[in-house]
């Protein structure tokens, strides 16, 4: 048995353990400070990050830790490492939108190995081990068969910085909306990645992502049976721009979106 196989159950108690301070902070006021005008964290970010902390630390006292609230390793994991966002979509939160996640990877040599992601509001836990494929609430899930952009819902984020790059965010939109079902801004990439995994949406792209947003539901994506690249469908790594997608329309987007970037770069320019 691998590593991660071993670590799968205790590691989904212990994720789903730290739920529960969520829901029982869902309805009290809560206390909000600013990382940036728009970048917001709560007490129960810290609570849920101290938690999970803690209890991984015990469970895997090698394991190095990149999180979100406290991180100080460098750009990407080069160690057995946990990466974790202890509340993704605190902004949703915030505002009690339910799509809010906690997403937990385990990284080991050079890959995310296990992936929890699990929505407490939702009463959705979504998990998957490599090689094992992709599960929501114990039901194996499978991507959505969706074979072009026009049969295609697809989801999308924007940074906190959005204003600094308007021109480029409103390109990708001109270039995909008109040609899809629709679009949806979830607010929380762990969450986008966990619905594209059982076929709630075909496609998700975004920019300016960082590590604890997206290791965790690029495993499930991939154990589901989709597709995770660049914009340039190139293998992805973290803090590159990221398409995720059912893996059958997932040229036809791309080229879209290298087009959207490749006219912005000629108005820069």
């Amino acid at each position: 048995m691998s590593l991660a196989s071993s670590l799968l159950e205790p590691c989904l108690q212990i994720v789903q353990q730290s739920g529960e301070i969520i829901k029982a902070n869902w309805i009290k006021q809560h206390k909000v400070r600013y990382k940036g005008r728009i970048d917001l964290v709560t007490e129960t970010d810290l609570a849920v990050e101290d938690f999970l902390k803690n209890r991984l630390a015990a469970l895997v006292p090698d394991a190095a830790f990149m999180a979100e609230e406290s991180s100080t390793l460098g750009q990407n994991p080069d160690q057995l490492c946990w990466i974790i966002d202890p509340v993704d979509g605190t902004t949703n939160f915030v505002h009690r939108i339910p799509q809010v996640g906690t997403s937990v990877a385990l990284w080991q040599e050079d890959r995310v190995v296990l992936a929890i992601v699990n929505v407490p509001t939702m009463k959705e836990c979504y998990w998957a081990v490599r090689g094992e494929g992709a599960f929501c609430n114990g039901n194996v899930i499978h991507v959505s068969r969706a074979a072009k952009l026009s049969e295609t819902l697809v989801a999308t984020g924007f940074p906190y910085d959005a204003g600094d790059h308007i021109s480029l965010i409103m390109r990708r939109l001109v270039a995909v909306l008109p040609g899809s079902q629709g679009m949806r801004r979830i607010g929380a990439a762990s969450v986008d990645l966990s619905y594209l995994a059982c076929g709630k949406i075909d496609a998700f792209y975004e920019d300016w992502l960082k590590p604890w947003d997206v290791a965790a539901g690029w495993l499930i994506v991939e154990e589901a049976g989709g597709k995770v690249s660049n914009f340039k469908n190139e293998p992805y790594t973290f803090y590159e721009p990221l398409l995720a997608t059912n893996g059958l329309m997932h040229e036809e987007l791309s080229q879209l979106l290298q087009v959207a970037d490749d006219f912005s770069q000629h108005l820069v320019c």
